[in-house]
């Protein structure tokens, strides 16, 4: 009895053909195709607007969670930085004395590299962090450091010129006796294998349109002359001067010798970059003209001094055949070794008709250029109201 009721009151039972349809519910219309697309069509859309709602969410996840790595960041330099680099630091003052060699190119990080692995810092983020912090310039040579240093006082040596050995500068519009003054003046250089070298005839270093002389074809640069050989540290300048002309397209023999020569009064005769071309071109059309240059500059180098010691003599000296005021055309060989700008200057000068021109200005170098003589005398005794006013 107790099953026959069960069964009665079940789903099984509720539609059970043998107790007829007391509790019966009335039987459902078959779904129609437009209704069951319908429903599907929802089912569908709930699931679309659930995927994209999960997508938002995990998409306002990521970006607060840059925000927030944005705002830690923030927070951390403002307090100074990698603070895990700033513990990872020696206190110094150092222990063992050791040798430390910045090559030229080399940066920031790369030197720090090389300074943890000498154990000098502890860190190369203690390293560049200092670098940064100091806005500091580091210079290629050999210096004299420490091992355990802290990385302040490591940058503080890097970043001072005057404390690189081993390495030779050359600078843009350096003479070839002011490098060897300078390799004079380095511990541990021969300066006078140098000097038989640049006094020589360059034979097997220096290109056929150089004549045999180094002047003009050095490259400015820094120069590693520690236990390297004159010879091949000499030969390294005049390749790098080669190459450097080549990458600016000066042409090739006769004509590259005469774009340096240019090139090196420019430099000489003014100290902003700026006017490298309109000097260049006042020598193009001098020389177009048939004038004498007359550029102070190149006899001082002929006479070996500066040009602020040339007397009323020497100007009218023309055994000296740098003297440009006595003789046509340019100078025997260069005046100095010019640097890119210049180079580039003499390669392609500016257009103009200038035939003169005075630096009027000598504490801010301001030239003026001009196309006459009674021009020139205006602007010349412009230069000499401004030189006494200076005095």
């Amino acid at each position: 009895m107790g099953e026959d009721l069960e069964h009665f009151f079940s789903d099984e039972g509720a539609g059970d053909d043998t107790h007829g349809d007391l509790f019966a519910l009335p039987p459902q219309p078959p779904a129609s195709r437009s209704e069951m697309r319908r429903k599907r069509e929802r089912i569908r859309r709930r699931r679309m607007i659930t995927a994209v709602a999960a997508i938002v969410v995990v998409a306002l996840i990521v970006v607060l969670g840059v925000i927030g790595m944005g705002k830690l960041k923030a927070w951390r330099d403002a307090r100074g930085g990698d603070t895990t680099a700033a513990v990872q630091d020696y206190s110094g003052p150092g222990d063992k004395d050791v040798t430390f060699t910045v090559s030229t190119g080399q940066g920031a990080g790369e030197v720090a590299e090389n300074l943890v692995k000498a154990d000098i810092v502890k860190s190369a983020a203690a390293f560049t962090n200092a670098v940064a912090t100091a806005d500091a310039t580091l210079y290629p040579g050999s210096f004299a450091l420490k091992t355990h240093m802290k990385a302040s006082d490591v940058v503080a040596i890097l970043s001072d010129q005057s404390k690189a050995g081993g390495f030779l500068e050359v600078k843009p519009g350096d003479r070839v006796s002011a490098v060897l003054a300078s390799l004079s003046a380095m511990d541990g250089v021969d300066a006078s294998a140098y000097k038989t070298i640049l006094e020589g005839d360059g034979s097997g270093i220096l290109p056929a349109e150089a004549s045999g002389s180094f002047e003009g074809w050095l490259e400015p640069g820094a120069y590693d002359v520690a236990d390297r050989s004159a010879s091949d540290v000499v030969k390294a300048m005049v390749d790098a001067r080669i190459a450097k002309l080549d990458k600016l397209g000066a042409p090739s023999g006769e004509e590259r010798e005469r774009i340096i020569k240019i090139a090196s009064i420019a430099e000489a005769e003014v100290n902003r970059e700026e006017y490298y071309g309109k000097v260049a071109r006042v020598i193009e059309n001098r020389l177009a003209k048939n004038m004498n240059l007359g550029m102070d500059t190149s006899l001082a180098y002929g006479l070996g001094i500066t040009a602020n010691e040339i007397t009323d003599a020497d100007i009218a000296d023309a055994s000296n055949p740098y003297n440009l005021h006595q003789n046509a055309g340019l100078p025997p060989t260069p005046i100095s070794n010019p640097g890119d700008s210049a180079i580039a200057a003499a390669i392609s000068p500016e257009q103009g008709d200038w035939l003169y021109f005075v630096t009027v200005n000598l504490s801010t170098g301001e030239t003026k250029f001009v196309n006459t003589e009674a021009e020139f005398w205006k602007i010349r005794d412009e230069y000499k109201n401004n030189n006494e006013n200076a005095n």
